[in-house]
């Protein structure tokens, strides 16, 4: 019985995920729930220093890979995974989410690819499975975070 309630609000809750969840699932549903709250912590990040959505953080151009060439549609088959309720929690929370366990950083590479221009000469404030985080000097806000 917990099981079909549970399945039920998560098929309910995806009719109205955005790109936010997708872009956890698909940019690190494989590094476990720590992996993917630090990188719906850069997403928060990022949308405080840019004074935007983090819907329009997840949608700019070339800033997750998982959308490069992708739709909304291209990723829904993410919602099959495990990891899929924790994804949309964290897109229900985004808000809430503590930036500083990954030092406020604002930007991420996996450490399986080459090192990105913007990572060259930088040195990451935290290491969380295969992913380097960053806090760029340039975009970096926390008044935020401070206040509460």
């Amino acid at each position: 019985m917990k099981l079909l309630l549970f399945t039920t609000l998560l098929l309910a809750s995806q009719a109205h995920a955005g790109v936010v969840a997708l872009t956890i699932l698909a940019e690190s549903a494989n590094q476990g729930e720590n992996g993917m709250g630090a990188v719906s912590a850069v997403i928060a990040q990022r949308a405080l220093n840019r004074n935007i959505t983090p819907e329009q953080v997840c949608l700019q151009k070339w800033q997750f890979s998982c959308w490069n060439g992708k739709s909304k549609a291209d990723l829904a088959h993410l919602y099959n995974t495990p990891q899929a309720a924790f994804a949309l929690y964290l897109e229900k929370n985004i808000a809430n989410i503590d930036r500083s366990k990954v030092g406020f950083a604002d930007h991420y590479y996996a450490d399986y690819i080459a090192a990105p221009y913007w990572a060259k000469g930088e040195k990451p404030c935290q290491v969380i499975g295969s992913h380097r985080f960053y806090r760029l000097k340039n975009d970096f806000r926390v008044e935020k975070q401070e206040q509460q």
